[in-house]
């Protein structure tokens, strides 16, 4: 049987395994505040997974200037993209908004945003 998991990578690049709602908001305060650099000093994005684990994921990476982008992949390994990588920019509620709706397994709503279109 094909088990569904859920992973938040926070700025700190940290990874939380079936992340709450608060952990959920707590990352992304992060994302929107500036709190969080990497190593090279570059501000911290936080990034949601979806997947199986024997095939698709989906992804949303959130940047703190609050660009969103939007992928899917035929697997955890990222071998084959099934779409080109959807961008926006987002307030921070809205970006919630689509985590939630990513964690909750409901790809079709966040396919149906207002993606920009183009790479």
């Amino acid at each position: 049987m094909t088990q569904a998991w859920v992973v938040l990578s926070r700025p700190d690049r940290r990874d939380v395994s079936a992340p709450s709602e608060a952990q959920l908001t707590a990352a992304l305060s992060d994302v929107y505040g500036g709190k969080i650099h990497g190593p090279d000093g570059i501000p911290g994005s936080a990034t949601l997974k979806f997947g199986y684990d024997d095939g698709l994921m989906y992804q949303v990476e959130v940047g703190q200037d609050g660009a969103v982008r939007y992928e899917e992949w035929s697997d955890r390994d990222c071998e084959i993209a099934l779409a080109t990588p959807r961008h926006m920019s987002c307030k921070q509620e809205d970006a919630l908004q689509i985590w939630k709706w990513l964690a909750m397994r409901q790809v079709a709503k966040i396919r149906n945003q207002a993606w920009l279109s183009g790479d």
